[in-house]
C-alpha cells in the first residue's frame, strides 16, 4: 500500500476530508443496524467549495491514463463531483437517472451521447459495488461502453473485486487503507481509534 505522505494533493486532501467532517470517528449506527467507529459521509462536499475542487484536481491523474469520451456521474453523491471534474478537466459529462423520467423525452440518461461511446463512471465511495452495477447496466442499455470505474474512496470492502470479476477495472484517488496510515503516522486521529477502525473493516467488511 503507497503512503499518501510522498503525495501532497493527496495528503491535503485526505485532511480536508477529516476536517469536513465527510469521515467521522465515533460511534454510528449504519443501515445494516451494526455500530460501526467510523463514519464516510461524502456528501458534506458540496458545502466545501475549495474541498470540492481539491477533489476535482484529485480524479484528473487517474482519468489521464484512461480511454473514454464523457464521464457518467453516478446520482447523488456523485453528480456534483463529476461537475468539478468536467470543468477541472474540460471532459463532456451525462448521468443516468435514478428514477426514469415519465413525461417529455422520458430520459433514463440525461446529457448529450452517441450509442458506441465509452464512458467513465465516477462515483464518491465504493462499498460492494451493488449501485455502480445498476447504472453500469442503464448505461450500457443505452448503448454506452463502460470499462472503468473511478471513485474517491474505496472502503475495501469488495467492490473492486466484484467489478473487475465483472470485466471493468475499479480505480480509486484513497482508499480506506490509506487513509487510516497516513492519519496514524501524522497523529491526526487517535492510534485506540485506528485500531478499532480496523478491525471493525477487517470483521465486517
Amino acid at each position: 500500500m503507497q503512503s499518501l505522505l510522498s503525495n501532497p494533493l493527496l495528503t491535503t486532501l485526505s485532511d480536508d476530508l477529516l476536517s469536513a467532517g465527510c469521515i467521522k470517528f465515533g460511534s454510528f449506527t449504519l443501515k445494516s443496524g451494526l455500530q460501526s467507529p467510523i463514519y464516510i459521509d461524502l456528501r458534506q462536499i458540496i458545502s466545501h467549495p475549495k474541498l470540492l475542487a481539491e477533489v476535482a484536481q484529485a480524479y484528473l491523474p487517474l482519468l489521464s491514463i484512461l480511454q473514454f469520451s464523457r464521464l457518467a456521474g453516478l446520482p447523488y453523491a456523485a453528480i456534483p463531483i463529476a461537475t468539478a471534474i468536467s470543468l477541472a478537466g474540460n471532459y463532456p459529462m451525462i448521468y443516468p437517472r435514478k428514477e426514469v423520467k415519465t413525461y417529455g423525452t422520458k430520459a433514463q440518461i440525461e446529457g448529450q451521447y452517441q450509442a458506441g461511446e465509452t464512458v467513465v463512471v465516477i462515483d464518491d465511495l465504493a462499498t460492494t459495488g451493488g449501485s455502480k452495477f445498476e447504472a453500469i447496466e442503464k448505461l450500457t442499455g443505452a448503448g454506452l461502453v463502460v470499462k472503468d470505474v473511478v471513485v474517491l474512496v474505496d472502503r475495501q470492502s469488495g467492490a473492486k473485486e466484484s467489478l473487475e470479476q465483472a470485466g471493468y477495472s475499479m480505480h480509486a484517488v484513497l482508499t480506506i487503507g490509506q487513509l487510516l496510515e497516513y492519519w496514524e503516522q501524522t497523529g491526526k486521529v487517535e492510534k485506540d481509534t485506528l485500531e478499532a477502525t480496523r478491525e471493525f473493516l477487517k470483521q465486517n467488511g
